[in-house]
């Protein structure tokens, strides 16, 4: 049983400690200036992740372990570069009859139950009845809503934790249905089903058991290309539909991205094509926010003070709420 957690890492600075985790990366480096080798692993639990080292004696701890495994450890807790990390002392492999595995993927913190019916609720409300087949055909497939319901959208970036695709699809769409009406070029129920197919692929891009991350298929196609697959033989199981949907629901999929860069197949042409690329930025951007926000809590960061680097935004972010309130205060 955990009775230490990578959240609590403020609260026992300089501390030993001794928990399980999942090893999420093992590396053998050399130490600068030569004098042989160190251990460098991460550490994960549904708290978040930790940089961890060990110096000497490691040979026989990794034996046993690889990446994805569960490990026992005991080290200290200390700050390099500003960041907590552990020195540690003892590694071993841990059985899974020693740990309880929801103490190591994170869980969203809302219902899911509640989020699946809130989601059908709104394909159930379309006044397209083609549409409105062809995303229940999805959703009434026993096999895609349980991983719907269930996968991470994404391996680190945002909503990484279980219940995560379906937690920013149904924000995401909540977002588009307010939206839509601004926008009278825009069509509603197109824009919907965009956006609750246009992550589909990522249930077979990704895997989630001791830890996250991408399957053969994932690293070898992708999501994008994986929901465009689905969605044709979606279509042909529900023949005759139109075609003219097929292909503007089809582009959404394959432009969500905006950019080449990013790894989006096409830009975005169309009216829903060009609002889905946006919000579902914005949607994940501010769950990346969210997520920079409390990991500078657990390094004890002051509301005056931005976050680490965030890589995907190639910026630091900063908490205005917090500086407000510590300002009046």
């Amino acid at each position: 049983m955990k009775d230490f957690f990578i959240a609590d890492a403020p609260e026992f600075e300089n501390a030993v400690v001794t928990s399980y985790f999942v090893l999420s990366s093992l590396q053998i480096r050399e130490r600068r200036q030569g004098g042989g080798q160190f251990l460098s692993v991460t550490l994960i639990d549904k708290t978040g992740s930790m940089p961890a080292v060990m110096w000497d004696d490691f040979s026989d701890s990794i034996a046993a372990c690889s990446e994805g495994c569960y490990v026992k450890v005991q080290g200290q807790i200390n700050r390099y570069q500003n960041k907590f990390q552990m020195s540690l002392q003892r590694l071993r492999f841990a059985a899974e009859s020693e740990i309880d595995p929801a103490d190591y993927l994170p869980v969203t913190q809302f219902n899911v139950d509640e989020m699946w019916e809130e989601l059908r609720g709104y394909v159930s409300r379309f006044a397209n009845t083609d549409l409105q087949r062809l995303v229940f055909a999805f959703l009434d497939d026993p096999e895609i809503a349980a991983a719907y319901r269930n996968a991470p959208a994404a391996k680190l970036l945002h909503h990484a934790w279980i219940g995560g695709l379906l937690e920013h699809v149904v924000t995401l769409v909540r977002v588009c249905v307010t939206i839509a009406p601004f926008y009278p070029e825009v069509d509603p129920d197109l824009l919907v089903t965009g956006a609750i197919l246009h992550d589909v692929g990522k249930i077979r891009e990704l895997y989630w058991k001791s830890s996250f991350g991408y399957t053969l298929e994932g690293q070898l196609i992708g999501h994008i290309n994986i929901a465009q697959g689905m969605l044709v033989e979606k279509v042909r199981e529900l023949q005759p539909f139109p075609e003219e949907l097929r292909i503007l629901v089809q582009h959404m999929i394959l432009s969500h991205h905006g950019k080449y860069e990013f790894g989006s197949p096409k830009l975005p042409m169309t009216p829903e094509a060009l609002l889905l690329n946006v919000l579902d930025d914005l949607e994940a951007k501010m769950q990346t926010l969210r997520n920079a926000f409390a990991n500078a809590k657990i390094q004890g960061k002051g509301s005056d003070e931005v976050t680490d680097w965030v890589r995907s935004m190639e910026r630091p972010l900063f908490n205005s709420q917090n500086y407000l309130k510590k300002e009046q205060e």
